[in-house]
């Protein structure tokens, strides 16, 4: 009867056998699965459940290699290791399946193949920029050149020979859109090696451990594929300074897992192989690593030093000379004009970077096509033809292309970039604006405009202490005008700072706007500091009152710099005050503002020379002598914003006069020429006159 009862339990499905035949097994009692068998270990049944539920699930594609997997798992305790053979796992003829940490996850986009050609997720082949697709920076692509030549033309017998070791790192950093990740593509085009790009989007993650995993992935890749070159876009997102106390934990995993993959790469490029007597080991290949910032002073200090990012090049501001260099690269395919003048183009657009001139090009190309079109329409009599959508045949745009107005147009649709950075742009005011100082724009030119313009002489001489200087004066006598010409004298960069504005409410933030400026300032040499007002933030440190600890602060920071602990070179500080009998005295000494320069009241002389140069562009009477009307006793004393005040004031009286005239209709239908005479200029400066005659008063009771 037992017997029997066994084979009848065989052939009748259990409920638990028939639940499994409907659906896929997703939990499993190990209690009640191998209640049957006590002899059967634990961990043997619940493997051996496993694999026939595996059995039961649907293919798919890829999974066969999976399934055999799972199989050698249960078995590969009792068997020994056999030798592994290139292209097999450690099982035999398994075909090996690489772990998690080594898989190859960079997508084909991000790779260039052999000889600097990129290839797409389509199989396509398109070429990249190369070095002569760049201009501007002739001096940054020959040492770029030296940097690279031990990727493709390494002389390691050599190198050996005289100790020489390739560079860890490149440090690309500049303002934005100066090109930085374009020249990092042209890099990889000329050694004509694979390329690796990553950006901080694809290695953040909420998952723990994953980015430092990413990053070791990445250098694994490369090192595999050696000699190679990884790209870190915005670096400065993923490898923050440490001290920061907004710095978050995984931040700082983050960056020690970038400085261990950049200080040890023979652990990452070395594959190792343990068998039962022998371990092979190979030897790493070169990687070049390149990253690219607009804050590199945000980096992690440990990043910057030699063996790391052992290589820091500025992408500084562009010269008119580069400009024009960029535009003829840019428009080197298009069709110009004859009136079309890209050495003019390049001396109205100061500020321009890379991007600007390239969003000029593709602004002017769509201004040329609206005017073409618009000139089509109007020469075409068939009405109500959308032209924008006909097509133009061949022999119709033949003598088509972009004009000298098309970028004019455009000049004024593009802002420059370099103003959302604190850069202002090129003054346009010249030393002929100014009227007379003759004394100063001497002393000037000796002090900073040769010097910028020829520095080998002021080297042979060992000439170079004064690089601060301070102009004082009463108020209107044309300081920041001075300072203005200067910079368009010199041709240099020029930043113009309004001192109240540095200030800030929260502790440390004030001295470090005074840190990155004068960074910016060096990055970018030549380069002229102007401080308007600048008596607001060197307030005398005995002076007690509210808000004296910030302004101390802020101060004792200037000095630091102004005292050259990094060397200024070619950057001129030029402070402007009225009021310099409140500046502290440690601001004042040489080496600091230590060159003094008193801006003085016009002399009649040069009251005329200012006023003409104020009403150049205004419709003068012929018979007005300028020189004459400033030598009379009503313009003593007269500062160069009292005769601009005048001669406004003048222009607007004959104007009125004209409006009137206007009106009353006297004049009929006749056309008359109005100027200005010189009655209109007695009563402006009458007007000013009395201005000061009820200040003197008010000041005297």
């Amino acid at each position: 009867m037992k017997a029997l009862k066994a084979e009848r339990q065989k052939k009748t499905p259990t409920k638990n056998a028939k639940r499994a035949s409907k659906q896929p097994r997703t939990s499993y009692n190990l209690h009640e699965d191998c209640s049957s068998s006590s002899t059967i270990d634990g961990d043997d049944c619940f493997k051996e459940i496993l694999r026939d539920n595996y059995k039961n699930l649907p293919k798919k594609q890829g999974e066969d290699i999976e399934d055999k997997n799972m199989k050698m798992k249960t078995e590969v305790e009792y068997k020994p290791k056999k030798k592994t053979k290139k292209g097999t796992g450690l099982i035999g003829s398994l075909p090996m399946v690489p772990p998690y940490g080594l898989r190859k996850r960079v997508p084909k986009s991000v790779v260039t193949t052999e000889g600097g050609l990129k290839s797409d997720d389509y199989g396509k082949v398109k070429k990249g920029p190369r070095f002569e697709d760049i201009g501007g920076i002739k001096g940054v692509l020959d040492r770029i050149r030296d940097e690279i030549h031990p990727l493709r033309y390494g002389h390691p017998e050599l190198d050996k020979k005289l100790g020489v070791k390739p560079s860890g790192g490149i440090l690309l950093h500049g303002p934005p859109g100066c090109g930085k990740t374009k020249l990092a593509h042209a890099i990889a085009n000329e050694a004509g090696v694979p390329f690796y790009k990553i950006t901080p989007a694809q290695v953040f993650s909420g998952i723990p451990s994953k980015p430092e995993r990413t990053i070791q992935n990445l250098f694994s890749e490369a090192y595999k594929a050696a000699p190679s070159i990884i790209f870190i876009d915005e670096i400065d997102a993923i490898a923050l300074s440490r001290g920061r106390s907004s710095h978050r934990d995984m931040e700082t995993r983050i960056v020690t897992q970038l400085l261990t993959c950049m200080n040890e790469p023979q652990i990452l490029g070395t594959s190792i192989v343990h068998s039962s007597s022998t371990t092979f080991e190979k030897t790493a290949g070169y990687v070049l690593v390149i990253g690219a910032t607009n804050r590199p002073e945000a980096l992690d200090s440990a990043l910057r030093r030699p063996g790391r990012f052992d290589q820091e090049i500025a992408l500084g501001i562009l010269d008119e000379n580069a400009r024009a260099e960029i535009l003829s690269l840019l428009t080197r395919n298009l069709e110009l004009l004859e009136d079309c003048n890209l050495a003019k183009i390049a001396s109205v657009t100061p500020g321009f970077v890379g991007a600007d001139l390239s969003e000029l090009v593709r602004k002017d190309g769509k201004i040329a096509k609206k005017r073409i079109i618009a000139i089509t329409k109007c020469n075409d009599e068939v009405p109500n033809v959308d032209w924008s959508m006909q097509p133009i045949e061949a022999w119709e745009m033949e003598g088509l292309g972009i004009s000298m107005t098309d970028f004019e147009d455009a000049c004024k649709m593009v802002q420059p970039s370099l103003r959302r950075e604190g850069f202002s742009p090129t003054p346009s005011i010249k030393w002929e604006d100014v009227g007379g100082l003759e004394s100063l724009r001497r002393e000037f030119e000796e002090y900073i405009v040769n010097r910028i313009k020829y520095p080998e002489d002021y080297e042979e001489f060992g000439v170079g202490f004064e690089q601060g200087f301070l102009l004082y004066g009463p108020p209107g006598c044309g300081k920041t005008t001075i300072a203005k010409a200067i910079a368009n004298e010199a041709g240099s960069n020029f930043i113009y700072i309004k001192g109240p504005e540095l200030l800030n409410k929260y502790v440390g933030e004030t001295e470090r706007a005074i840190r990155e400026l004068f960074t910016r300032a060096r990055s970018c040499s030549p380069c002229i500091l102007f401080f308007d007002e600048v008596e607001a933030i060197t307030t005398n440190r005995k002076y007690d009152g509210v808000g004296t600890r910030v302004v101390e602060r802020l101060l004792t920071q200037l000095l630091i710099e102004l005292d050259g602990g990094d060397k200024r070179n070619c950057v001129f500080v030029i402070g402007a005050t009225n009021r310099p009998e409140v500046m502290d005295e440690a601001v004042k000494r040489p080496g600091r503002l230590g060159k003094h320069i008193y801006v003085p009241l016009p002399s009649p002389e040069e009251r005329g020379l200012i006023l003409k140069a104020l009403t150049k562009n205004k419709p003068i009477s012929e018979d007005v002598d300028i020189g004459a009307i400033c030598r009379k006793k009503a313009y003593e004393n007269l500062s160069g914003a009292d005769l601009a005040r005048v001669a406004d004031k003048a222009a607007m009286i004959a104007l009125k006069e004209k409006r009137m005239w206007r009106i009353s209709g006297e004049g009929g239908h006749e056309t008359k020429k109005w100027t200005i005479n010189e009655t209109h200029f007695d009563r402006a400066v009458e007007m000013q006159r009395r201005f000061y005659d009820r200040l003197y008063a008010s000041y005297s009771a």
